[in-house]
């Protein structure tokens, strides 16, 4: 019997974005596993951070492997002084994902993004599926066709890309 289609990758395919999904072999406990056992580099995963910018109010930074977000531009980009990480619950509520599998694809509604410049750098990617230890495997230029509305802009700390 097949496994099902995980959410984002069902979200993906009514965009018509190609991508493939690839399956850890076990429990994923790091960064530098997973993009290891992708056969990536650590700067090709990219991670979805959801932070919460008021009551019910989220938007999505993506930003690529181990990089750092960059508090003050961010603010700026987002239009306010005041912003937090999501917590947990936060996250689960908002996305429909827990932490480790999150996305900014298949939501129960419409998430704002912003995708740090270095994502788009390498070539391929890969990021969460909605599911844990299952990731999307995709280009950076679909990313982009996915993400039309998305802002891009400077959104991880200095060297920490």
């Amino acid at each position: 019997m097949d496994a099902p289609t995980p959410p984002v990758s069902a979200a993906l395919r009514a965009l018509g974005i190609p991508h493939r999904v690839f399956v850890h072999s076990g429990e994923v406990t790091s960064l530098e596993q997973a993009a290891r056992e992708r056969g990536q580099a650590p700067t090709q995963v990219v991670r979805s951070i959801l932070f919460r910018l008021g009551s019910d109010r989220f938007a999505f930074v993506l930003v690529a492997g181990p990089a750092q977000i960059a508090w003050k531009a961010l603010r700026a980009a987002v239009g306010q002084s005041r912003l937090t990480l999501a917590s947990e619950p936060e996250v689960l509520a908002a996305t429909g994902y827990v932490r480790g599998a999150v996305a900014p694809f298949g939501l129960p509604a419409p998430i704002p993004v912003f995708v740090d410049r270095a994502v788009l750098v390498d070539r391929e990617l890969s990021m969460g599926s909605g599911v844990r230890n299952v990731a999307i495997m995709l280009s950076s230029a679909d990313l982009q066709r996915a993400l039309p509305d998305a802002v891009v802009g400077d959104f991880a700390a200095e060297g920490e890309a």
